[in-house]
């Protein structure tokens, strides 16, 4: 996995618009959830950095930013 490039600083005088700060998904006890590596899962547990998540075959923690699990 490489890692993400830094992000640019925006300079006050570029006329350009910033970019979005990316939004992190939420994640609840009970929520379907589907991840790219492992495929559907429940969050069994949600911390505020992290969430666990039972895959049936394996339990999982995943910790934020949550880039390849999506919610169902």
């Amino acid at each position: 996995m490489t890692p993400s490039p830094a992000r640019r600083r925006h300079l006050a005088s570029s006329p350009f618009q910033p970019d979005p700060e990316p939004e992190i998904e939420q994640f609840e006890c009970g929520d379907l959830v589907s991840h790219d590596s492992y495929g559907m899962g429940r969050v069994v547990g949600a911390e505020a950095e992290a969430v666990t998540v039972d895959f049936r075959t394996k339990t999982v923690r995943i910790t934020s930013p949550f880039s390849k699990m999506a919610k169902l």
